[in-house]
């Protein structure tokens, strides 16, 4: 009789709820268009040698200057709409990730080593973490970016000083219950390295609930690195994220341009929207107490 693998067993549970898989399509449908952007888009948006500024502001369906069809309708510089917003996708999807990774990294470094080290370097890692918590995550990423300036790298610093906070609590708590357990204790009684039994023997079996944080926190960075575009904290004009595309269109809403705010602003909360179902469906799955 074949044995059922952990990962064909956890894909026959996700698959269970429709909306779950309706959603992760989604998500990977988003994914692959925002990496094959540069092959399937139009235009290229940050080309500005290429934009016509009496194609601004034109309706969805207008026949540009330059022959082909603007679906979507253009932006205030004459951009493709549709262009800039796989564009933009890109963009947003990369901000989220990298910030999301690095803070994962920081996080559950910080938060499994103060459950191992105990005592008042647990004490004073944890207090820095809850003061930290204490804050709104927008306001902290917005006085940064505003310190820092624009740019990629500095707002990935702002992301995630204002989310590996969250990772560092649930490794934190985690790792704490993992601790006192008769595998860590037979671990810690052989001459291994502390390195050793903190990431081939807690590390492993913390990561279920930080899998769950790490999906809410990518769908968290993106929104939050749209909030700060969206203030113009965040990357430059030049290149134009979901944010960005949403703010260019904000002040055209009354006058009747709804597009250039309104689409770009679908994509990002179908974006959102869907990877928070997904994360939803595995806080489901990883969580005993929580299936049905």
């Amino acid at each position: 009789m074949r044995t059922e693998t952990p990962i064909a067993r956890f894909w026959s549970e996700f698959r269970e709820s429709r909306i779950a898989v309706a959603a992760l399509v989604v998500v990977v449908l988003m994914i692959g268009v925002a990496l094959l952007a540069p092959l399937i888009a139009p235009q290229n948006p940050y080309d500005l040698a290429n934009l016509v500024l009496s194609d601004a502001r034109r309706p969805p369906g207008y026949v540009g200057s330059s022959g082909y069809t603007h679906w979507l309708g253009t932006d205030a510089q004459g951009r493709d709409l549709l262009s800039a917003i796989l564009y933009g996708l890109r963009i947003s999807l990369q901000m989220g990730l990298v910030a999301g990774a690095v803070a994962f990294a920081i996080g559950v470094t910080l938060g499994i080593a103060a459950a191992y080290l105990g005592g008042r370097r647990e004490a004073f890692i944890m207090r820095v973490i809850d003061l930290q918590l204490a804050f709104p995550a927008i306001l902290l990423a917005l006085v940064i970016s505003a310190l820092l300036g624009q740019g990629k790298a500095q707002l990935i610093a702002a992301l995630v000083a204002a989310q590996y906070a969250y990772f560092a609590r649930t490794a934190h708590g985690a790792a704490s219950a993992e601790r006192g357990k008769d595998y860590v204790e037979a671990a810690l009684s052989t001459p291994l390295p502390a390195r050793q039994v903190i990431w081939r023997h807690i590390l492993p079996n913390c990561l279920p609930p930080l899998i769950v944080v790490a999906t809410v926190q990518v769908a968290n960075a993106i929104a939050l690195e749209a909030t700060l575009s969206f203030l113009g904290v965040g990357l430059p004009v030049t290149e134009p994220s979901l944010g960005s595309l949403i703010a260019n269109g904000f002040q055209y809403m009354l006058s009747g341009r709804y597009w250039i705010s309104i689409y770009p602003g679908l994509a990002l909360i179908l974006l959102i929207v869907a990877i928070n179902l997904v994360g939803d469906q595995i806080r489901d799955q990883v969580n005993p107490r929580l299936k049905r």
